[in-house]
């Protein structure tokens, strides 16, 4: 049973939603487990204030290593107290590496994974130095803090643990997990405002439906993702 813990500003907000839908029947089932923990409550300050000016100057606030490293030390001594060894550490920051379903599928190996959020200009950058095995983005662009981004990296890395899907077909057939963009999908009704589901899903010849689906699978990633197309391209030539 995979463990995930977040240390964020916001460990409300963050439950709220591991707590809810897919991740939160699985939690209660006992096949995976989610912690979120106040940064806040580490403070050695009255005020209980975990940022302050940049040195050097310019804009925004800059968070404190000092309450970010001992809520770390703390959520790893309750880890081990579990029996499990010491987590896998991510901060959540705008220079990480780009993450990707790759990244997630090996994240997803990991005892336990701890997810730190950044907030306001950024964090002190001794503390990401001392305990960061790795930094994350999830895309080129800048959120308020790393809380949104320390979830969808939850939500990828959960879900492909035993038990929290139906069956593994459920993520093993979607977008990125062959380095592909996934083939279109229809429901009921046959005809929608004029639009006709494809035959070859109604015909029940799922040798054909499945060839449909590869094709269609292929041709959205050459128009949509060229930088996918010809990664897995040259993937396969490799495999050759």
């Amino acid at each position: 049973m995979m463990r995930v813990d977040i240390a964020t500003l916001f460990p409300d907000m963050c439950q709220r939603v591991l707590d809810e839908s897919i991740l939160g029947r699985a939690a209660r089932k006992g096949l995976i487990e989610t912690h979120c923990h106040q940064i806040r409550d580490y403070t050695l300050n009255k005020q209980k204030q975990t940022d302050d000016y940049p040195y050097g100057g310019g804009c925004g606030m800059v968070m404190y290593a000092q309450p970010i490293q001992d809520c770390c030390r703390e959520i790893i001594r309750q880890v081990q107290a579990q029996g499990r060894p010491r987590p896998h550490i991510v901060f959540m920051t705008a220079a990480g590496s780009p993450y990707s379903e790759e990244t997630a599928k090996r994240l997803a190996r990991c005892d336990s994974l701890l997810l730190v959020c950044g907030h306001y200009e950024g964090i002190d950058e001794r503390v990401i130095e001392a305990w960061a095995d790795e930094e994350i983005s999830i895309g080129d662009y800048v959120l308020t803090g790393g809380e949104l981004a320390s979830l969808v990296v939850a939500d990828s890395v959960l879900r492909l643990q035993p038990g929290v899907l139906a069956e593994a077909k459920g993520y093993q057939e979607e977008s990125y997990w062959d380095g592909l963009i996934e083939y279109p999908q229809y429901t009921r009704p046959e005809v929608w405002e004029g639009r006709a589901v494809p035959p070859v899903l109604l015909s029940g010849n799922h040798a054909e439906i499945a060839r449909w689906r590869a094709g269609q699978s292929l041709e959205r990633t050459r128009l949509r993702r060229p930088d996918l197309y010809e990664k897995y391209c040259e993937k396969q030539r490799k495999n050759r």
